[in-house]
């Protein structure tokens, strides 16, 4: 089977690998001529320099990749998605099934990815759309350790068609959800929760802090959900909890690393810029701050969150502002 990547980032080219090991053959496209000459010239991973194998290919050319294959893997930073995809259905020419493997929400409209996809894919280009998420460190899964995550569709058929294509019995195991909302979100707003950890370990507030904003993380994480149509069980499995783990504690977690610097004095752009790669957090952080406004939910965490990201507050500011909130009863439904 002929499948197209758009991005060739870490996890971009870390999942042609895991798609060419199914038997599968792989054309990414990516803006970064170096990144294209690494994979096509020397068969190499543009970021972790080890070997991928040679049929999987890459191209500047969007119409190329485009015209490669009729399932399209979005995998671009959440910031440029809605581009992005305007730009593919300006070429496309024929319909589509499109697989989200992006995790953020837009700020400004609050939208998960199959809303951008909804606005920006006519109709008769689209066959269907399918989110695919969970806990992997592109880190790990480019190296063959076992993972696994949770592809979701409201089309179920579709879902079990990207639990066929991505597994395997070696490393790779795919479950299947109809909670495109739940599986969304919580591929999401971990990212945020993940910043908050981060800072404070970079505060050096200790391993008792950091599970109390984890775990009362995921509490909000619920409130989004559930108060954008999601399941709440759903933020209980792979792609909530089981992602919060790795991303929350992890110096793979770019998220983390981020919160980290935050935590260590630095603003918000200094420590993005420390980062190579792209950080979703901050941008969910200020889209779960707006949609805790719109909908009236009682967000702390991601509101404290709010100020310390956009200067209002310094890291200890905030952390006083959650500590001196009314006592409460521990609730989690």
């Amino acid at each position: 089977m002929n499948i197209s990547i758009i991005g060739g980032g870490s996890w971009g080219t870390t999942l042609a690998q895991v798609l060419s090991d199914n038997g599968n053959d792989v054309l990414i496209r990516d803006v970064n001529e170096e990144f294209v000459n690494k994979i096509n010239n020397l068969h190499i991973h543009p970021f972790f320099d080890l070997k991928i194998p040679e049929n999987i290919k890459a191209t500047l050319d969007l119409k190329e990749a485009l015209n490669f294959s009729d399932i399209i893997i979005l995998c671009v930073p959440t910031k440029v998605m809605r581009k992005v995809l305007h730009e593919i259905n300006e070429i496309i020419k024929s319909k589509k099934l499109f697989i989200n493997v992006s995790k953020g929400i837009e700020p400004e409209t609050s939208y998960r990815v199959s809303q951008i996809v909804d606005e920006e894919i006519s109709k008769k280009y689209f066959e269907g759309y399918v989110v695919l998420s969970g806990p992997s460190h592109a880190e790990e899964v480019i190296l063959r350790k076992v993972t696994s995550l949770v592809a979701a569709s409201i089309n179920f058929e579709l879902a079990l068609k990207v639990q066929q294509i991505f597994s395997n019995d070696k490393y790779i195991r795919v479950y299947t959800s109809d909670d495109v909302i739940g599986v969304e979100c919580g591929g999401s707003m971990k990212n945020a929760i993940a910043i908050v950890s981060g800072v404070a370990s970079g505060m050096g507030l200790g391993e008792n802090a950091r599970a109390f904003l984890i775990t009362r993380g995921i509490k909000e994480i619920i409130l989004i959900t559930e108060a954008l149509g999601g399941k709440m069980e759903t933020v209980y499995g792979l792609s909530g909890i089981g992602d919060l783990i790795v991303t929350a504690s992890s110096m793979n977690s770019r998220n983390f690393q981020c919160g980290l610097k935050i935590g260590q004095g630095m603003n918000v752009k200094q420590a993005e810029g420390e980062v190579v790669q792209s950080v979703e957090g901050i941008r969910a952080i200020l889209a779960g701050y707006e949609i805790g406004k719109k909908y009236n939910i009682e967000l702390p965490i991601i509101n404290a969150s709010y100020d310390v990201v956009t200067g209002k507050l310094n890291a200890k500011e905030g952390l006083e502002e959650l500590l001196k909130r009314s006592l409460k009863t521990e609730k989690f439904w």
